[in-house]
């Protein structure tokens, strides 16, 4: 998730495993924090600050990517993997 009125530096909402979202913000705690107006057990905010290198920040969004599409029903995934 990414807001659309950002005028400095990107920042966006990735989901992530609760464990992993606390171990984050404490290795990255200039670019990771606890996500912005979300579920902060579940939600970090990751600043583009160059402190984490693209395919990292690509693996984030993956992860997130991969928890949202498996709690969705059945039948959205397959609406979703037919395209």
């Amino acid at each position: 998730m990414v807001g659309l009125d950002q005028v400095d530096m990107l920042r966006f909402n990735v989901k992530c495993d609760p464990e992993k979202a606390v171990e984050l913000r404490e290795r990255y705690d200039q670019t990771v924090f606890p996500g912005y107006h979300m579920n902060k057990k579940h939600w970090n905010t990751v600043v583009a600050n160059r402190e984490l290198n693209d395919r990292a920040l690509e693996e984030l969004v993956l992860h997130s990517y991969s928890l949202i599409f498996e709690s969705l029903p059945t039948k959205v995934k397959q609406e979703i993997q037919a395209g």
